[in-house]
């Protein structure tokens, strides 16, 4: 799969069985964008950025999906792979994004946790900008 744009740290739309479809990152979360209200919340624009570079590396990308496939919104719920890099993994590691669980999409939960652990205690990132 190819992507299409980057949204905002924990959200890219890719080409998905021909269409262009918003992905959701499972389980991270990145400060917010507030593209309506014009004032991105503290690291948003950081963590929108890093996304976009890490995708900008392999465009490619390959989704691995957990237990839902979509959420409420209709958005995909996917494991975002850009060659062998785990976004989720990188974005937690550099500081860029704080762990997320919702049910049943937890398969990765205690890693993620480990992960965003280690970037807090080493002051990366939104945990020392913020």
């Amino acid at each position: 799969m190819k992507v299409d744009q980057v949204i905002d740290g924990d959200t890219a739309r890719v080409f998905y069985e021909g269409e262009s479809e918003s992905v959701r990152y499972i389980g991270i979360d990145t400060p917010e964008m507030n593209y309506d209200e014009g004032k991105p919340s503290c690291f948003a624009s950081q963590a929108t950025d890093r996304n976009a570079e890490l995708l900008a590396r392999n465009p490619k990308v390959k989704l691995v999906f957990d237990r839902e496939k979509r959420d409420h919104y209709g958005r995909l719920l996917a494991y975002v792979y850009s060659g062998s890099t785990l976004l989720q993994s990188e974005l937690l590691s550099g500081g860029y994004a704080t762990t997320i669980e919702v049910p049943p999409n937890t398969s990765r939960a205690e890693k993620f946790s480990n992960l965003e652990r280690e970037a807090r205690e080493s002051g990366r990132g939104l945990w020392s900008a913020c």
